[in-house]
């Protein structure tokens, strides 16, 4: 992609093997940490993006993928609330946009499925009995989840501070 795409997705004078390497290698550390290929690389190619915003059309070009593999990807991405789709005004085309705080935004939506995980420990102490050893386990496991999610609440509070002493948002 060596022009601009139309909204401004890319630069000109960006160097687009440089800006490949950064979508492949971020993806990769993504990969690494557990999150599928093509998520990952759709994930980074809209990070890279300036706009943080781009058509099924630009990614596939992109990435060099099937419009199929861009649609998969973005469907997994938008289920984690990484990515949102819009509609461009007066087409039937989507963008799939990555916000600026989309990190706060998957890690707060994590708490849901903590407290879910929690409920699940809880009644399995009170079916297996919490003097069983797995009901020692489960309430040992139930406690670090309870730690974790009091501990997230509190960093998100503080990132949201931060980030506006930061960043003025």
């Amino acid at each position: 992609m060596t022009e601009a795409v139309e909204d401004g997705g890319d630069r000109e004078g960006r160097d687009p093997e440089v800006v490949s390497q950064f979508v492949e290698g971020f993806a990769a550390q993504l990969v690494e940490a557990g999150m599928q290929r093509m998520p990952a690389r759709v994930f980074a190619a809209l990070l890279a993006s300036d706009s943080g915003s781009l058509t099924s059309a630009e990614l596939g070009e992109l990435l060099k993928v099937s419009p199929a593999a861009v649609s998969g990807a973005v469907r997994y991405l938008a289920q984690q609330h990484m990515v949102a789709r819009e509609r461009e005004p007066g087409s039937r085309r989507e963008r799939y946009r990555v916000h600026s705080n989309q990190w706060y935004e998957a890690l707060t939506n994590r708490e849901a499925v903590l407290k879910r995980w929690e409920t699940a420990l809880r009644d399995g102490v009170t079916s297996l009995g919490a003097d069983t050893p797995a009901g020692r386990r489960m309430t040992e496991t139930l406690a670090f989840f309870e730690f974790i999610d009091t501990e997230i609440a509190a960093m998100m509070e503080r990132w949201r501070v931060h980030r506006e002493q930061t960043f003025g948002k």
